[in-house]
């Protein structure tokens, strides 16, 4: 079992470039395959959750040709895919699994989604029971988890689909599904998430639109291919913002990080800490807002995150968190029960970790209160979430004594490369493959 040991203190330098956006990079697959034509596909994210994804439409019978993070999809069109001889694994990746399970409904013929013991503990129902509404004929295991078997030949017909929670995930599933319904599919999101499934669909020439949260798609739309270039990933590029934040002595630049306005919540929120970041060399690539985000040392200050950056910053909450507990003062979150379905219960996880380190936290059932202070040292349980290894790794900088984090194999799901990168910039981090 790998474990990240990580020495304290450290500061950072240098300009470098994290890995590709897993958002992105799962949905330029998907689109890719079911477009007309070759798609040329740039900076795609090499993790196991993308190419899982990749391998599941190898699967289905589309030909993908890969050189490192260059990546060519012979594209079938949209009823091209094949049924697949095996069940299609999607690993740790709640995205490919609630993305591909709404391309799937749509398909001629039968097909079986699994992933490990994570992905199968977590909730499917929010996707699946829309997807029934359009007439999906889905079956799951005990409430609504994995493995999902999803019955070929259906007639689709759309929906106008009110999300209770704000989910890209729920919103881009529909989106998929909508693609092989009869009449328009509306989606209305209580809140903006991230639009990367719009945009890229765009991109591909179909015709959707966007409007005050009110997502329209007109079903049986014919993809084009294109060439799409994957951006850094912001929420692997917030580890490296934070301990910028919180080491001292530390000036580093992230090269073509991808600040997509639904996904720029982390730089609102470290901001609203006091944050010395600043955004340069903006342009639009593909689509995508992209640019270098240069971060420097701070005095960062407790405050109460908005609630309506919660859904622009979701994944990149436990590295927040650190930043938190290296804040002065008291830092409160709200609105984000969405934290407690994802690898693991990213609350209480991170809550327990912190208490481990020294830290004051008050769990809430939708948040946490956290008074920053000074961090030990410890063994923290990651619970097999690449989000809390990391965001522990980080902590390292600010701690007084050793970090030494369980279970972090699965840091590869997201970011392959992360200790090694870590350590180039600053960060004191070892692995022991135990």
């Amino acid at each position: 079992m790998t474990r990240f040991v990580c020495k304290p203190g450290g500061s950072l330098d240098g300009n470098f470039r994290v890995p590709g956006d897993k958002s992105i990079s799962h949905r330029s697959i998907i689109l890719a395959s079911i477009a007309d034509g070759s798609s040329h596909i740039s900076g795609f994210l090499q993790g196991e959750d993308s190419l899982n994804t990749m391998r599941a439409f190898q699967q289905m019978g589309v030909p993908i040709a890969r050189n490192q993070g260059e990546v060519t999809v012979s594209g079938v069109g949209l009823h091209g895919l094949q049924a697949p001889a095996t069940d299609l694994d999607m690993g740790n990746s709640g995205t490919a699994m609630r993305l591909l399970l709404g391309l799937l409904a749509g398909q001629s013929f039968d097909a079986r989604l699994i992933g490990d013991s994570s992905l199968s503990s977590r909730p499917m129902l929010r996707v699946i029971q829309p997807l029934q509404q359009m007439g999906a004929v889905i079956e799951s295991a005990d409430g609504g988890r994995a493995p999902l078997q999803v019955r070929g030949g259906q007639v689709l017909e759309s929906i106008d689909y009110r999300m209770p929670v704000a989910s890209a995930q729920v919103k881009s599933c529909l989106l998929l599904a909508g693609l092989y319904a009869r009449g328009e599919t509306i989606v209305h999101e209580p809140a903006p998430t991230r639009d990367h499934s719009e945009r890229m669909l765009r991109g591909f020439g179909c015709d959707v639109a966007s409007n005050a949260g009110e997502i329209r798609l007109r079903g049986n739309q014919a993809l084009s291919a294109c060439d799409i270039d994957v951006p850094a990933d912001i929420s692997s590029a917030a580890f490296f913002m934070v301990a910028a934040s919180i080491a001292s002595d530390s000036d580093i630049t992230l090269q073509h990080v991808g600040i997509n306005p639904t996904r720029t919540g982390v730089i609102d929120i470290l901001k609203l800490m006091g944050a010395d970041i600043d955004i340069v060399n903006r342009q639009e690539i593909g689509g995508e807002p992209v640019a270098d985000i240069r971060v420097c040392s701070a005095a960062l200050s407790g405050i109460e995150i908005p609630e309506s950056l919660v859904p622009l910053a979701i994944d990149e909450f436990p590295v927040l968190f650190v930043a938190a507990a290296c804040a002065v003062g008291e830092t409160r979150l709200s609105g984000a029960e969405e934290l407690r379905v994802k690898e693991s219960d990213r609350i209480q996880a991170m809550a327990d970790g912190l208490t481990r380190l020294g830290i004051e936290t008050e769990v809430k059932p939708d948040g946490i209160i956290i008074q920053g202070g000074k961090l030990g040292g410890g063994e923290i349980d990651s619970h097999g979430d690449h989000r809390i290894a990391m965001a522990f790794s980080v902590a390292s900088l600010a701690a007084r004594r050793d970090i030494c984090i369980r279970d972090c194999s699965n840091v590869n799901t997201s970011f392959p490369g992360f200790a090694e990168l870590a350590q180039r910039a600053g960060i004191r981090i070892s692995i022991d493959a135990g």
